[in-house]
């Protein structure tokens, strides 16, 4: 569920087009990620990658970079860890790009005496073949709760003993298991789906959620995002874990907006996931809720902690209870049961 990325994929025939991409990188400290993140988030960026370390060569940032903010030539880009956001590199995504600038000005003006590195902002083009081959030197094998093992589909290491493994490409969707939210979403599912569950994925991404879970023994899982180029991603996902149509579907659009997916997905599911921001949780919990039969689980993650209480607020007015709370790396996420 990510608006400002709507005009981020084409499409011909059902083909994806190959296009090019503006990569917004932002440099800070590792004390300043989360507070990157946020910014970026309020923009409308809420799908982000995050590079502990960062050693591009200055000449690939001179030859490739349309945009410099704040950047000293000399320095940047060589020793900060940085959070990066992608956009197609089409004329409406200035907007865009313009908002995540100012975003990041307002946190450099809130900032104080927090130690938040330069925040530079640098966007370069990028095709779809640079950065799924830039990603692939970040993604890793994880071991997540007692039971999975996330891997990338290149890497073909054997699963440690009594693990499920659960092989991905992210290829242009988001969503491996390595970031603080994705992982505690995946531990909330380990502890919650049972063998014969139905499950509701609300903004699925890559289909992580949605695919662990049947893994996991889920009878069926439904994914539902924003970004065509999820469904794309997360139905390959899904077959490369012998997931197949008569237990999986994708569907695209806006359920806060679109009447007829409602429709097409409203009905009560015994498990349903969100990893997505703060304030897209709280406009689907009334939603959510009539999802959920009596006493089934409702899994959020992606809240920064600043908004926990908010959240809280919000899904119990829904008609939820607040049952298990995670925090890992200034994020939150919670188990919620339907009353």
């Amino acid at each position: 569920f990510s608006p400002a990325r709507d005009c981020a994929v084409y499409a011909a025939g059902g083909i994806l087009l190959r296009m090019k991409w503006l990569e917004i990188s932002v440099y800070t400290t590792d004390n300043g990620l989360d507070g990157v993140c946020a910014a970026l988030s309020g923009a409308g960026l809420d799908q982000v990658s995050i590079e502990e370390s960062h050693e591009r060569a200055m000449a690939f940032l001179n030859e490739r970079a349309v945009y410099w903010d704040f950047a000293d030539p000399k320095t940047v880009g060589v020793d900060e860890p940085c959070v990066k956001a992608y956009v197609a590199d089409v004329p409406e995504s200035e907007a865009v790009v313009a908002d995540a600038k100012r975003a990041v000005e307002r946190l450099r003006s809130l900032s104080g005496d927090a130690d938040m590195g330069s925040l530079a902002v640098v966007v370069t083009r990028v095709d779809d073949e640079d950065w799924k081959n830039n990603w692939k030197q970040y993604y890793r094998p994880l071991s997540i709760g007692k039971r999975l093992y996330v891997s990338p589909c290149w890497i073909e290491d054997p699963a440690p003993e009594e693990r499920v493994t659960l092989r991905l490409d992210p290829g242009v969707a988001f969503g491996t298991g390595s970031h603080h939210t994705t992982r505690m979403c995946l531990e909330l599912l380990e502890q919650c789906v049972k063998p014969g569950d139905e499950m509701l994925d609300l903004g699925c991404g890559s289909g992580i959620l949605s695919v662990a879970s049947v893994l996991l023994g889920a009878k069926s899982a439904v994914a539902v995002d924003i970004d065509p180029v999820a469904e794309h991603v997360a139905l390959e996902n899904a077959a490369m874990n012998g997931v197949d149509g008569t237990r999986y579907r994708v569907l695209i659009g806006d359920v806060l907006t679109d009447e007829a997916l409602k429709k097409n997905i409203l009905r009560q599911y015994d498990v349903v996931a969100a990893n997505i921001v703060a304030g897209v949780i709280i406009a689907l919990a009334p939603f959510a809720r009539t999802c959920c039969k009596p006493g089934a689980p409702f899994i959020v993650s992606g809240i920064i902690d600043e908004r926990e209480e908010e959240v809280k607020q919000a899904v119990q007015n829904a008609g939820f209870a607040v049952t298990q709370v995670l925090r890992s790396g200034g994020w939150v996420a919670m188990r919620l049961t339907a009353r």
